[in-house]
């Protein structure tokens, strides 16, 4: 007895503690906002593109570093063999020439520094350096365009997960009448009501929706993971999307203000802008090889023979001018590659010009018409529902065959389905709207 009393208050515990267990591992929703602040910390595209970044400063301190004065210093000691050593050096009052020539010379040591400063380079540096900044500033341009391709990817991925929880909820809610259904015709068939052929038509129907069912559950698995891998969540992680971003769909303005946006907003056309001015740069680098360079130079020598010579500080300074005469018969090809370097960007300039105008046109009737689609849909959907219960009413009354109730209700359904998949595919057009204008990372309210 006493054991019937406690699994009966273990029992009673474990209910009234469901509840909180449900609430613990229950599902996430979350904002886009929030979604796109995950991926955009978590990207490893975004890693690698700050990396290129940091690279190109780099490049400008490793160019101004080399602008700096090099200083270099060097020792050696030598142990010689015997030599014999004999200086024809003239000689007042005795003849001392023997004695130098029997001298035994067995180590010599010497040690300098030499400093140099550059002065003039032909204006090399300064182009070199103007060039970098452009591809540094072409590489932060980059970044952008990487990070509105998160973005819009984040757009999608939260698209998608509202599309398959959204097929989840009415495949579900079909399920439940369809099962009521099955329960419905049951009884009469076992009344005699109803002919054993309707009951398992409807018996099909439940087994269709319920395949349909896993189906639809399986696809928001496979994007729940997708998705979760994206903002950088663990995988078993249930996120469920905020819906009223799906019924903020805009009026949008004339394609060719889109097209005005997108030729001030483009990230990746603005870059290809920084590029044609550092390749115009690097053209004035390769010239600058037919000036001579300029340096100021400065040393200083130590040099000891024991028993002959002792030199402890030997300076020098001066100037010193470098000029390589080739330069002026081989620099013109150099010159030349320059710029068709710069030719091809201005080439390539067109390439983009001509990819946004396309992909602006595409998004921007792509909304139209899914805009247009929705009206279709919703008016599509009533019309389903009013047929699904004019059937009804009609099978009730035995003027329609089981078969066509059935295909009311699966059009009743398709139709909601059909209407919530096409709101999702216009937000998410719109987003892509912005994108290939370039202006999804200023629309705030929007996302």
């Amino acid at each position: 007895m006493k054991l019937a009393m406690i699994k009966i208050i273990l029992g009673s515990c474990l209910i009234l503690a469901m509840p909180l267990l449900t609430k613990g591992q229950g599902v996430k929703r979350i904002s886009l906002e929030e979604s796109v602040g995950l991926a955009l910390s978590h990207s490893k595209q975004l890693k690698i593109s700050q990396a290129n970044l940091d690279l190109a400063a780099l490049q400008i301190r490793e160019l101004r570093e080399s602008q700096l004065p090099s200083l270099e210093a060097s020792a050696t000691y030598l142990r010689l063999n015997s030599p014999n050593v004999n200086l024809k050096l003239p000689q007042s009052g005795t003849d001392s020439s023997n004695a130098l020539g029997n001298m035994a010379l067995h180590q010599a040591m010497y040690g300098m520094v030499s400093t140099s400063v550059p002065i003039f380079a032909g204006f090399r540096f300064k182009y070199a350096i103007q060039s970098a900044r452009f591809l540094e500033r072409a590489t932060e341009l980059d970044i952008l365009t990487d990070r509105e391709s998160v973005i819009l990817n984040v757009a999608q991925a939260y698209c998608n997960l509202y599309k398959a929880s959204r097929a989840v909820v009415l495949v579900s809610e079909n399920l439940k009448s369809e099962q009521e259904r099955v329960k419905k015709f049951a009884d009469r068939e076992k009344n005699g009501l109803l002919a054993r052929n309707d009951l398992m038509k409807v018996k099909l129907q439940e087994s269709n929706i319920e395949l349909a069912l896993l189906d639809a559950q399986n696809e928001l698995k496979i994007t729940q993971v997708n998705f979760n891998l994206m903002l950088g969540l663990p995988t078993s992680t249930q996120l469920e999307v905020e819906e009223l971003y799906f019924d903020q769909l805009p009026e949008v303005s004339p394609l060719s203000q889109w097209s005005e946006q997108a030729l001030s907003h483009r990230k990746d056309l603005a870059a290809n802008h920084q590029r044609q001015k550092a390749a115009n740069s690097n053209v004035k680098v390769v010239r600058a090889d037919m000036y001579p360079s300029v340096a100021l130079t400065a040393g200083y020598v130590a040099l000891g023979l024991p028993g002959l010579v002792t030199v402890p500080n030997a300076m020098n300074v001066g100037i010193g001018v470098r000029y390589n005469i080739a330069s002026l018969w081989t620099n013109d090809s150099k010159v030349k590659k320059a710029r068709v370097e710069e030719f091809q960007l201005r080439t390539v300039e067109g390439m983009i010009t001509d990819q946004i105008e396309s992909e602006l046109t595409s998004a921007y009737y792509h909304y139209i018409s899914s805009k247009q689609k929705i009206g279709v849909y919703e008016k599509a959907k009533q019309q389903a529902k009013e047929n699904f219960r004019i059937t009804n009413n009609k099978y009730d009354n035995s003027l329609v065959s089981t078969t066509e109730l059935l295909d009311a209700d699966v059009a009743q359904v398709q139709s909601q389905i059909n209407y919530e998949m096409a709101k999702a595919d216009a937000w998410f057009h719109y987003k892509k709207l912005q994108e290939a204008a370039g202006i999804i990372n200023l629309d705030r309210s929007e996302n």
